[in-house]
């Protein structure tokens, strides 16, 4: 492998696993603070997508559409912890499995009835598909975009968590939660705000994953909504950290495996057969292991 090839899978596996660690940390916020997942997390990708699309079809700016895509799926979140999760509180955890899931199948018919059950494209600026000369690098703009994005939200994140009471407050919770409530944590406001973080991660993810994709479906979310399980698992449950290692650990296995065109279609499997592998080896996830060795 040239040295200019190795460059450009080190990027596309930096880019995918931005995506992928900021899915999982919306997913891990909820579950760090209820102890369970949200399965229709990946509908707020879903969301923000149609959003996009309507409005770059009336004519709105691209990045405009974008912000305001992102906006829908925070308020989408809090909109889904008010009617899904809230009044189920004290339910066993089926119950708010199934109507998570139930969530996710209204909002999905929903978008087929009233838009389309076939795909959308969305017009992404051309210059986005572009790339730029470094030395004897060419370097996709789609996948630098995606990389500086994730690094703004991820600097926007750490300084919610770390500097602001609910953040702390929060991270708290992740670490143990009847404690944090024994602590005065209140455990409404503490919920609400979870949601609200997981709805802008979301957001932001499913504004980079549409700008990859270029096109719409109603059942879009379903694959950034396993993604982001799958790196929650391999980062170990309870971790906000892990969820990131998570990610990118994942993203790293994808491009790894990049094989032949004959074998492409095999690869989403293979990359599941090493997963399996490193949870049979390390089950309690990559987080403990990783902060074990720095501690």
């Amino acid at each position: 492998m040239s040295l200019e090839v190795l460059v450009q899978q080190l990027l596309n596996a930096l880019s995918l696993g931005s995506i992928y660690a900021l899915l999982a940390l919306g997913l891990a916020v909820v579950y760090s603070v209820l102890g369970l997942l949200n399965f229709a997390y990946g509908e707020l990708i879903t969301i923000n997508g149609y959003i996009m699309f309507v409005l770059i079809g009336a004519g709105v700016g691209f990045w405009v559409a974008a912000l305001v895509g992102i906006v829908a799926a925070v308020a989408a979140s809090l909109l889904i912890e008010r009617t899904a999760f809230r009044p189920l509180r004290g339910a066993s955890a089926t119950t708010v499995i199934f109507s998570s899931f139930a969530v996710s199948v209204i909002i999905q018919n929903l978008i087929r009835n009233l838009v389309s059950p076939r795909p959308k494209g969305i017009a992404i600026p051309s210059w986005m598909d572009g790339v730029v000369a470094v030395g004897p690098f060419r370097l996709p703009v789609l996948s630098l975009i995606t990389v500086a994005v994730a690094l703004v939200g991820g600097v926007i994140l750490t300084t919610l968590l770390t500097r602001s009471r609910h953040g702390l407050a929060m991270r708290a919770a992740a670490e143990d939660f009847t404690t944090a409530r024994l602590m005065g944590v209140r455990a409404g406001r503490m919920i609400i705000f979870a949601f609200g973080v997981s709805g802008l991660l979301a957001g932001i993810a499913g504004f980079l994953w549409v700008a990859r994709r270029g096109a719409v479906t109603p059942t879009m979310g379903f694959t950034p909504l396993l993604e982001a399980f799958i790196a929650v698992v391999l980062g170990g449950f309870g971790k906000l950290s892990g969820a990131v290692y998570g990610g990118f650990l994942l993203a790293f296995i994808e491009v790894a495996l990049h094989l032949p065109a004959p074998l492409r279609p095999f690869t989403s499997a293979l990359t599941l057969v090493v997963v399996v592998v490193i949870l049979f080896v390390r089950p309690q996830g990559l987080a403990k292991a990783v902060e074990g060795r720095v501690a």
